[in-house]
């Protein structure tokens, strides 16, 4: 891929769950140093929380709006005392509250032909790709689809143009992966042009969703934590990691000609050999977060929009909450609080769902029916 022809390269984002904040750092790293990937690109493929970031793109998001989005939502699950196992965590209300409030109203104009969305057909698994969005609202549930893990969100699948559909990333993690002109980007250890390096010396792949998984104990923990969100400050670490991972593809690729990475590691200035395209190449470093002494003059205005979303409430309540005692406390209170704020978001959940309570209850039915046929059908002939 020689990136001379505008428009002849495509992104793909992996789905990531709350590790989508590795997206960031990559569009950040992009937009800094290679911004023709960005603007000359032809369309943007997202998965699950991938998708989000791609729309981040089209919509000319800032780092510190991305930042605060993705990392409002860890800080948020952080506060609650079960975790996403609270009754008050309801993952796809908030987001789809929050795409209805903050992307634009021509949104689906901006989308259409340039944002393309996995999505996995409920029942039978088939994987498909939407590329045109008639309204907002219709780009908004193309997202809530994509975005919605089974039994994690819910138990009644969303609907997009009268169809169920569920989390893109179970049929097709990375759209078009195996295209020569796709980069990918993906926070697993893996085959992705944009991922991190495993220093782990197993050589075992997973080919699952249409991607390729290295079998370490790193990619199971970041399978975990993309379900079971850390601290912010962890998620936070994860972006940077991104920005440093796009950093080295850049260079790999002859496309910066400085070597930015290597004198993160190095005094000396590397001896500079022929190759790349047209222009000159070094031996490009796998550089890890924990290798830069200072981040923050690496990429300023992505240090700042992590710093300040990660900086909690500092009233004194707060404080005690976050506390030993104060945790201690609220776990001593769960058996008399649980209940009550059980039936309190559980009554708010079903208030918001009584607009859509005819078209699920419809397809309840047509389910059990379905069911129902097929269980006859398979016994009748033993019945003769």
């Amino acid at each position: 891929m020689d990136f001379l022809e505008e428009g002849s390269w495509n992104l793909s984002f992996a789905g990531a769950g709350y590790l989508a904040l590795y997206h960031v750092g990559v569009i950040h790293c992009l937009s800094q140093h290679a911004p023709r990937l960005l603007q000359g690109a032809h369309r943007f493929y997202g998965s699950s929380s991938g998708a989000l970031s791609a729309i981040s793109i089209i919509c000319n998001k800032s780092v510190d709006f991305c930042c605060c989005q993705l990392l409002g939502m860890v800080k948020l699950v952080e506060e609650l005392s079960l975790g996403i196992f609270h009754p008050a965590y309801a993952p796809i209300e908030y987001i789809q509250q929050q795409l209805r409030d903050t992307l634009p109203d021509d949104c689906h104009i901006l989308a259409s032909q340039r944002l393309g969305i996995s999505l996995t057909h409920w029942p039978d698994g088939h994987n498909h790709i939407v590329t045109d969005f008639a309204t907002k609202e219709e780009l908004i549930q193309a997202l809530v689809c994509t975005l919605y893990m089974p039994l994690y969100c819910g138990t009644i699948p969303p609907a997009f143009r009268g169809e169920r559909y569920i989390d893109g990333a179970l049929s097709n993690n990375v759209p078009f992966a195996n295209c020569a002109s796709t980069i990918t980007i993906s926070p697993y250890y893996g085959t992705a042009d944009i991922c991190p390096r495993s220093t782990s010396a197993s050589l075992h792949e997973l080919n699952a969703f249409s991607a390729s998984f290295q079998i370490c104990t790193a990619n199971i923990y970041l399978g975990y934590i993309s379900l079971f969100p850390p601290k912010p400050e962890v998620v936070a670490d994860i972006s940077r990691q991104g920005y440093l991972d796009a950093l080295r593809f850049l260079e790999q690729r002859g496309l910066i000609k400085e070597p930015v990475l290597w004198t993160l590691v190095s005094k000396e200035r590397p001896a500079p050999a022929k190759g790349g395209c047209g222009g000159f190449t070094w031996d490009v470093p796998h550089v890890q977060l924990k290798d830069v002494a200072c981040f923050e003059q690496l990429a300023p205005e992505l240090e700042a929009a992590l710093k300040k979303t990660c900086q909690r409430d500092s009233s004194v309540w707060t404080r005690f909450h976050r506390s030993g005692p104060g945790r201690a406390l609220t776990y001593l209170l769960l058996p008399w609080s649980l209940p009550f704020e059980y039936v309190y978001y559980r009554s708010r959940r079903l208030a918001l769902w009584l607009p859509d309570a005819p078209a699920d209850l419809l397809w309840i039915w047509g389910q059990i029916k379905g069911m129902v046929y097929s269980v006859f059908s398979r016994t009748k002939p033993g019945l003769r």
